[in-house]
This record gives structure tokens, C-alpha cells and sequence, in this order.
């Protein structure tokens, strides 16, 4: 069934807007709605005494209609539009009929594409897009430039539409869920960082999901800066397999890459721990090299997410100088390969928002020492095998929990030692005692945080107090 797309046409005075799912997003799109004038009704899945006392009083007093406990066909067939938020499925049978009804069906990147007046950088990735979108807030504001920067991380897009739209610059984290409803969402810069198995629960299959990705260049012009990883294989095999930067028709120089594989494209590469942007009409010379060397960008995979900052960056207007500044000054976000604490020889690494097999694949690549690796939560799809390798090279032993404990030890009891642990708090104290002076242990997930804990960020806490208490223990 083919889905109508969404147009701004449709945003007008008194057209009626069904806003699905209360989260962060889906409130921030109410309010933006209201504040140009359309009628709003809204839809979650949760019974009312599940949300929040304080705003279902406010959204009472500002929606046509209220509906919890679940969406109901009549309700979904009977507005102009329907703004999803990221975490709702495409696929619930109410959505089905409004399809069906060839009602368009857009989420917050789509009303950002109709409404926004600002210069915007857009970064995806199946991992590395908060801390490149972070990166490029602070490259940014160190070059004397005003930026929002939001979307997937911090404030939606539709906080700032609401707004005077008075930055200089707008810098989106951008995820696949938001893309699929991204209507003609289009970046002057868009920037793919990685691609690896992610999310699979909710994708028919790993190519839609990478097809999802890709759709952050779909409304590119010749004009806009497409920035591509050229050491992600999944990345070039999709390009080279479907054409898609030829349908673009970018300019060359418009088309950027980073990495250590550029074999002859523009972009930046690696000299050790410098960064080495060339071929790129943005440069004042024929090149720039920006060194990482004492930053907290340094090492992988903050070296290719640096790489990817610094080209948009240049190509937005950032000065060198600017950039090398905000590199300088840059702190790395939490719960990513942070160090929490070294206890009789033994390193303990917070990794909680590693939550696919990528991001663990990306973290064992970094370590140098033996790991004892905790693992395991609400599995996602991924496939573990591409594990395997580093698994059976550098990880002394696995602590699993969660609801994918049962099913990674029965993928890694052969390559590895392998216990259960009803708890992380368990985990740790089971971690602490197999490892020994100049061994890691490493919290990376490679699983969602839900069957135990609100969020990855929860997880984390919940690691460094454990590791914490082991400090205090040895102390006493």
C-alpha cells in the first residue's frame, strides 16, 4: 500500500492533527501544533492513570480529544494528519486503517522539514550520533556561533519551531525510527556515521533497517553536503548495490568522506592521531590537520566520530581555529567507554549505551587488556556471530544478565567461561572476582536496558554504585 506523504500544505489554521504517543516528542508536537493554530487530538497506548497527573491536566485543557488505554480506528480516520512519536510502531491496526484512508502519517523530522527556517546539520548511525552531535554543539558555540542542538538527543525539533528560530545553526541526532516518518526532511549537511545490526525487533529485515538510514540523504539537492563513512562496509556495499549517491547527482566535491580507506575521495583521513582533511572546497588550503593528541577524542571510536564533526563543521561555516578549540575543550558523554575506577590493578569501563552488537564490537576493538565482559538485557534482533572474533580473542570471561542471559551464553559458552547473574550489582562482584591486576571489566550491554531499568543511563549508575562499593569494600 502505497502512504501518502506529508505536506505542508496540511499545516493551516484549524486542520485537525492527531498527535500518537505522550513522550517527549509527542508533547513537544502538541505544543508546536497549537502554537500555529491546529486542532489538536491525542492517542497512548497507556491507561490514564499511567501518565502523568500534570500533563493530562494540561493536555485537557488544550486537545479536542483525549484517547488512553490503547487507539481506536474511529479516532485515527477522522483528522487532517497524524504526528507519530519515534517509539511508536508503524504497523498498529489503527494506523493500518488511516493509511488506508490515505491519511498522511509524519513524525517530528517531518514537521521540522515543513517549518524550519534554519541552517540544519542532521547525524545518524547505528552508533557514535550523540557523541558526534554533542561534539558539533561545542565545534560550534567555540567559533562564536548560536546552535541548537536536539532531535534524538535533548529537545525535539519541535521545541525550537516553536521558538523565534534565532540560531545560527541547528545540529539534529537523528535516529532510524524518526527517519521512517521523516516525510521530506532535508539536511544541508547529513552526516551517516556506521552502520551495524541494530533494532531488528522492530524491521522486517537488517536491509530495511539500513534502508531506513539511508533515508536522511532522500531529499538531499546538489546543493547539500552528503559526509559517509568509507571504512563501514555496510555503508559502500549499500551505495555501490543501489546507486544511491549517483541518483543524487551531488556535486563530487559535495559528496565527503571519512576514514582510512578513502582510496582517492574527498574528506578526512587519519595520520596517527591527526586529522587530515582534504579535497574540499570549504579548506582556505589544499589541506587541514586537526591532532587529537591529549583530547579526550583520541582514541577509537571517538577518532572516526571526531573525523566526521570536523567535515561538517568546516562545511557549515566553523573557522579552524573554532574547531580546534571545541576539540580541546570537548567531554566525552557518559555511560560510553568511561573509565569509573581502577580497584587492585583492575579497570572497570561503563559502556551502558552500547546497546547492540556494534557498539560491543566497537568497544572490544578498543581494549588492550584481558576483559571480563558484562553483557545481556532485552535483546534487540542483532546477531551476536559478529562477536565472535574478539569474543574468543579478548574476552576472559562473560557475566550475562537480563532476559538475553540464557540465549548469549548458550551463543559464547564455547568460546568463552560464561556465568549468570541476577543482577548487575551481582554481575560485578562476580566480574571482580575472576579478573585480576591488569585485567578490564567492561559493562557493554549489547542489549536494550528495559527488562531491568528505565534506561541505559539508569544501567550505568547502577554499575559505577556497584563498582563503587567494591572500592569501598577493599578500603575497609
Amino acid at each position: 500500500m502505497e502512504k501518502k506523504l506529508f505536506s505542508k500544505r496540511l499545516i493551516r489554521p484549524h486542520s485537525h492533527a492527531l498527535v500518537v504517543g505522550l513522550g517527549r516528542s509527542g508533547l513537544s508536537a502538541v505544543n508546536f501544533l497549537k502554537s500555529i493554530s491546529v486542532r489538536v487530538s491525542v492517542s497512548d497506548a497507556f491507561p490514564m492513570d499511567r501518565i502523568d497527573g500534570q500533563i493530562v491536566e494540561e493536555l485537557t485543557q488544550k486537545v479536542e480529544k483525549f484517547e488512553t488505554g490503547g487507539h481506536s480506528k474511529e479516532l485515527f480516520t477522522s483528522v487532517d494528519f497524524i504526528v507519530v512519536s519515534p517509539g511508536v510502531p508503524l504497523d498498529i491496526p489503527a494506523l493500518n486503517s488511516a493509511y488506508e484512508r490515505g491519511i498522511p502519517v509524519v513524525g517530528e523530522l517531518g514537521l521540522a522539514a515543513c517549518c524550519l527556517k534554519t541552517p540544519l546539520v542532521a547525524v545518524t548511525g547505528t552508533n557514535g550520533k550523540s557523541t558526534v552531535t554533542t561534539l558539533l554543539g561545542e565545534l560550534f558555540r567555540a567559533s562564536g556561533k548560536k546552535v541548537f542542538v536536539g532531535g534524538n538527543i535533548g529537545r525535539p525539533l519541535t521545541d525550537y519551531l516553536v521558538g523565534p528560530q534565532d540560531a545560527d545553526v541547528v545540529v539534529a541526532e537523528v535516529s532510524s525510527f524518526q527517519l521512517d516518518t521523516a516525510g521530506e526532511f532535508r539536511p544541508d549537511v547529513a552526516v551517516l556515521l556506521n552502520i551495524s545490526p541494530d533494532h531488528l525487533d522492530r524491521y522486517d529485515s537488517y536491509e530495511a533497517y539500513v534502508a531506513s538510514k539511508f533515508r536522511i540523504f532522500a531529499f538531499q539537492r546538489p546543493g547539500d553536503i552528503a559526509v559517509l563513512n568509507a571504512d563501514d562496509p555496510e555503508i559502500i556495499r549499500h551505495e555501490r548495490k543501489n546507486g544511491f549517491l549517483d541518483d543524487i547527482r551531488w556535486p563530487e566535491s559535495n559528496v565527503l568522506f571519512f576514514g582510512n580507506r578513502l582510496q582517492g575521495r574527498n574528506g578526512a583521513s587519519l595520520k596517527g592521531r591527526k586529522v587530515v582533511l582534504s579535497g574540499s572546497a570549504a579548506l582556505s588550503g589544499n589541506e587541514e590537520i586537526y591532532d587529537l593528541d591529549g583530547t579526550s577524542l583520541a582514541a577509537q571510536p571517538n577518532l572516526q566520530n571526531a573525523m566526521a564533526a570536523i567535515i561538517a563543521a568546516r562545511h557549515m561555516g566553523c573557522s579552524d581555529s573554532g574547531i580546534r578549540k571545541g576539540i580541546t575543550g570537548f567531554v566525552p558523554l557518559p555511560h560510553r567507554l568511561a573509565m569509573v575506577a581502577e580497584i587492585g590493578g583492575v579497570r572497570y569501563y561503563d559502556d551502558s549505551k552500547a546497546t547492540n552488537v556494534g557498539a560491543v564490537h566497537s568497544a572490544l576493538t578498543c581494549m588492550n587488556s584481558p576483559v571480563i565482559l558484562i553483557a545481556g538485557g532485552r535483546d534487540k534482533g542483532g546477531e551476536y556471530v559478529i562477536l565472535n572474533e574478539l569474543i574468543r580473542e579478548k574476552v576472559k570471561a562473560m557475566v550475562l544478565i537480563g532476559e538475553a542471559g540464557f540465549s548469549m551464553a548458550e551463543a559464547f559458552g564455547s568460546l568463552t567461561s560464561v556465568q549468570l547473574a541476577d543482577t548487575l550489582p551481582d554481575a560485578v562482584r562476580r566480574a571482580s572476582n575472576m579478573a585480576g591486576s591488569g585485567d578490564a571489566v567492561l559493562l557493554s550491554p549489547a542489549c536494550a536496558s528495559f527488562d531491568m531499568f528505565n534506561d541505559y543511563a539508569q544501567r550505568g549508575r547502577v554499575f559505577r554504585d556497584a563498582v563503587n562499593s567494591l572500592e569501598g569494600s577493599l578500603k575497609c
